[in-house]
């Protein structure tokens, strides 16, 4: 019974199984559509009710596609400590989060929905070699995350020191200073808050080319973990 599940529950060249991924695609798309029209101001009640029950059905198939996975799995433990694992999790907790609870008060959990989307790369090629590329470079990622939250510290530092006492609406403490140092390091610039004192331009110099490098650096991470899962697929 159990190899028979997983033959339509795991992505497979049969016809139960393809009939299965589209199934959970069609309901993938569907949910996202009706998270997004959730939002239309004026919803008529039946339009609402409409939406809930949507809502309700596709939690419904989720939970039990997620449950069947884990029941198929070789490694349970591993399984639900994967990317899709994870991902299967998040797209359901919302919902039951909110069982008995006023929305309003979980409103934020609400985006979580949208991790749907992302169960979508379980049936895409081209997406699932961008997951195997991420899970192939998760340790740069890490590493590379660590260092740019120390810059983003450093930075953030160094500018409350030079701007301070110039600007200290802006730049009052160290905690204010790390919205300049992001969007700094990010070579956004919004322009909302800026350096005018000489030391805090020059400071500002070095930390955008910093800033430069740090969005150069997961690019190249990414694109050579991708060429890896391209060429390891087609040796296979």
């Amino acid at each position: 019974m159990r190899q028979y599940l997983k033959s339509i529950v795991e992505l497979n060249d049969n016809p139960k199984s393809r009939i299965f991924a589209y199934v959970i695609q069609g309901l993938i798309l569907v949910s996202i559509i009706s998270f997004s029209y959730e939002t239309v101001p004026d919803l008529e009640p039946n339009t609402r009710k409409l939406l809930r029950i949507i809502e309700i059905f596709c939690v419904v198939v989720f939970t039990l596609e997620y449950i069947l996975r884990i029941y198929c799995s070789n490694n349970k433990r591993k399984f639900i400590f994967s990317f899709f694992g994870i991902i299967d999790f998040l797209a359901i907790l919302p919902f039951y989060l909110a069982l008995g609870v006023d929305l309003r008060s979980l409103r934020a959990l609400r985006f979580l929905r949208l991790f749907r989307i992302f169960k979508l790369m379980r049936y895409n090629r081209a997406l699932a070699h961008f997951s195997r590329a991420i899970n192939r470079a998760k340790e740069e990622i890490l590493l590379f995350l660590f260092v740019t939250l120390i810059l983003i510290y450093f930075s953030a530092v160094g500018i409350y020191y030079f701007e301070n006492t110039a600007q200290p609406n802006h730049f009052s403490s160290i905690f204010d200073s790390l919205w300049w140092a992001i969007i700094t390091l990010t070579t956004v610039g919004y322009g909302d808050v800026y350096p005018i004192t000489v030391g805090g331009k020059v400071f500002t110099f070095f930390i955008l080319m910093i800033g430069l490098g740090i969005v150069a650096i997961p690019t190249g991470i990414i694109s050579s973990a991708l060429t890896k899962s391209v060429d390891s697929k087609e040796e296979d």
